[in-house]
């Protein structure tokens, strides 16, 4: 029994120092991280607090440690030079508003030098002329100087194809008839199957303004003035025989030219147009327009004209055309 309170006293001992021991160096490990921060003079340090405090994730961490044999090293924003001007890369160049495009073919704003167009479609005559000629088909090619988007300089030419009304055909019937022409054997001519057609061609020069132009979709005013030459031919179906190379023959019919009349003066025109862009990034475009044209043909003092003296008379009409300009 005497041996047993001697081991229950030697437990508690060896319990309380052990305890002892333990606190003893938490208390060094706290001390010594408190002179790291080096407290200014006049301040105690509760342990319990310091050990306790909840880490603020808001601050910036203290970054100074102390080494094992006494040499304090500090890592901070200065030490990397962070905030210094003299490490960071130069300013972005700044450029001007719109690159400088110029070169033979283009301006500096981007748009091309110079512009072409082709196209075709019909014509409808109006006033006088509408008596006379009826529906035609056009060609229309031009080509000029673009002075920057907006403005361009066109030389263009243009012909237009008119038929002859029936009314003017049976009019031309009775005149030939009552002249009593005879062909080379002495017998009369005659004039069935009468036709005829007319025909404008003229060059002019227009001045073209673009006062809308989107992405895809652009609109422009077109007019300009030259010179005209209107022709007025009159047919007979005219029997041939073609032999081939083979020495066989064949009898055709085709309408041959047997009368016609000119007249030359000068004329204007003036419309509008559309254009639809076939990519944002080419520069061919659709387009379409209508004009007024309107020529000055003048009586001639040419005997022969007086034969058919509607070719002389002022000309109006509605050409339509549809084409691509580049």
């Amino acid at each position: 029994m005497h041996s047993t309170i001697k081991t229950r006293r030697l437990s508690k001992v060896i319990s309380h120092t052990v305890a002892v021991t333990v606190l003893s160096g938490a208390a060094t490990l706290c001390l010594s991280a408190q002179t790291a921060t080096a407290p200014s003079a006049g301040k105690t340090i509760d342990l319990k607090k310091s050990l306790m405090a909840p880490l603020d994730l808001t601050k910036p961490a203290d970054l100074s440690y102390s080494s094992s044999v006494g040499v304090e090293e500090t890592a901070s924003a200065e030490n990397f030079n962070i905030g210094s001007s003299e490490d960071q890369p130069p300013p972005r160049r700044r450029y001007g508003r719109r690159t400088n495009y110029s070169d033979r073919w283009h301006h500096a704003d981007g748009s091309n030098k110079y512009t072409f167009a082709g196209g075709g479609g019909f014509g409808l005559p109006t006033g006088s002329a509408g008596k006379e000629l009826d529906l035609n088909w056009k060609v229309q090619v031009a080509g000029g100087y673009n002075f920057n988007k907006k403005f361009a300089l066109l030389v263009q030419w243009d012909y237009d194809r008119f038929g002859l009304t029936g009314g003017n055909l049976d009019r031309q019937y009775t005149r030939y008839t009552n002249l009593g022409l005879t062909d080379d054997t002495g017998a009369p001519v005659s004039f069935a199957g009468l036709d005829g057609n007319a025909h404008m061609w003229s060059i002019t020069l227009n001045p073209m303004y673009t006062y809308y132009q989107g992405d895809s979709l652009g609109a422009y005013v077109i007019g300009g003035g030259g010179f005209y030459r209107k022709v007025t031919n009159f047919t007979l179906p005219s029997t041939g025989v073609y032999c081939d190379f083979y020495g066989f023959c064949y009898q055709y019919t085709q309408n041959q030219t047997f009368d016609h009349y000119s007249n030359n003066a000068g004329g204007v025109n003036g419309g509008i147009g559309f254009t639809y862009r076939l990519s944002r990034f080419a520069s061919q475009k659709l387009y379409a327009e209508a004009r007024y044209a309107w020529v000055d043909n003048q009586p001639s003092a040419n005997s022969v004209s007086s034969y058919y003296p509607e070719n002389n008379k002022r000309t109006g009409y509605f050409p339509v055309t549809v084409g691509i300009r580049w």
